[in-house]
């Protein structure tokens, strides 16, 4: 298993590669450069594992034993999940007329984020020790992910953790959950502006690869493959629970399940779609707030920035640049890294880009959205 950029100017590079990563050396974003497929019996042999084994199966599919070998990475990842307040990891609760609710809380900062925040975290530190060298944790977060990157590696070694948040637009919990820790490997700041405001120069800081080698610098923001790779697991598992997947005939179509993926910074959304792709039948809904290119791009083909971000009691999703949405956008044009680096230049430099009516129609056949009713602050 290899991975390109997905604006075509990078591409052969491993796992352990994209790990020690930000943001690909031509500005784009780290894919596989093929999706394994998961047929019906590959989806019936997992049904009825438990969370921390579907992410080891997932996983095992994308970083090759030669770098992990299989016993090291199911203990790495059921080490990494230790320490969740619920014995499952990932709980399931279903409410009336068929809603269920896959619970992705249970973490320590009560962030879905620490999920695969603690298993990229455990790959790193694996890496760290074997090759003894140390590695700078650059992350930008608009709430979740600063408390989440600091409480998964505070205090371990060869590992330098900086933290940068908005000021004024994160709560209260998240705001303790980064600034409370006196680890000192980690290092927190406030700015100015909003979380789109802090990734404008932390992009830049990835595309100076000197300057990223020198000082051994990588993100944990869902820009890193892992996090997304992860997050792949988030709906290989609701799918097997909930899909009754093992009732399906041979040979007959598979059911589908559809999800509703609250939506930001579009990392979950990219995996769930990534998922699709690898042949697990989802029916796709972004949910947003009021922060809604998400919802004008798969309506409207309207894929360009607010005049300003709107804050919501949502602050996790309080975001204009859905920086993920670059991943879907490869995958539907056909891994066209040409195209994908023109669009996303041009909407790099003037915050908005209009969809073709091909490429609108395609986006809105592969997902759905809807605006939640939110609450302005």
């Amino acid at each position: 298993m290899q991975y390109c950029s997905t604006r075509g100017g990078v591409g052969g590079w491993s796992f352990r590669d994209v790990l020690f990563s930000g943001y690909a050396p031509d500005g784009g974003m780290f894919m596989p450069e093929t999706l394994p497929v998961l047929d019906p019996d590959a989806l019936r042999s997992w049904r009825g594992l438990s969370y921390p084994r579907v992410v080891v199966e997932v996983a095992s599919l994308f970083i090759p034993p030669q770098l992990i070998p299989r016993d090291d990475l199911g203990v790495l990842v059921e080490e990494a999940l230790s320490g969740f307040s619920v014995p499952e990891v990932v709980r399931v609760a279903r409410l009336k007329d068929g809603l269920t609710v896959l619970e992705l809380f249970h973490g320590e900062t009560l962030a879905f984020k620490d999920l695969a925040m603690s298993c990229t975290v455990h790959f790193l530190s694996y890496f760290l020790k074997k090759e003894s060298r140390r590695a700078v944790v650059v992350v930008g977060t608009s709430g979740d992910t600063g408390g989440s990157a600091i409480q998964s590696a505070k205090g371990l070694p060869g590992l330098d953790v900086v933290v940068v948040y908005p000021r004024g637009r994160v709560t209260p919990v998240q705001e303790k959950h980064m600034t409370t820790c006196l680890e000192d490997n980690v290092h927190v700041f406030a700015a100015d502006g909003s979380s789109d405001d802090i990734d404008q120069p932390l992009r830049r800081l990835f595309a100076d690869q000197q300057l990223v080698l020198s000082h051994g610098l990588m993100s944990l923001n869902s820009v890193n493959w892992s996090r997304i790779l992860i997050q792949l697991a988030h709906f290989v598992y609701a799918y097997l629970e909930l899909s009754e997947v093992e009732r399906a005939e041979p040979g007959a179509a598979l059911p589908e399940l559809e999800v509703v993926v609250p939506t930001g910074g579009a990392g979950n959304i990219a995996a769930a779609f990534i998922v699709k792709q690898m042949g697990v039948p989802l029916r796709l809904v972004a949910m947003v707030n009021a922060n809604d290119i998400v919802h004008r791009t798969v309506t409207r083909g309207d894929f360009s920035m607010a005049d300003k971000v709107t804050q919501t009691l949502a602050t996790a999703i309080d975001i204009q640049d859905p920086y993920n949405m670059e991943r879907v956008f490869w995958l539907l044009l056909g891994r066209d890294g040409a195209s994908v680096k023109a669009m996303m230049e041009e909407f790099q430099r003037s915050h908005r880009h209009s969809l073709s009516e091909e490429q609108s129609l395609l986006c809105n056949d592969c997902l759905k959205a809807d605006e939640a009713f939110c609450f302005y602050l």
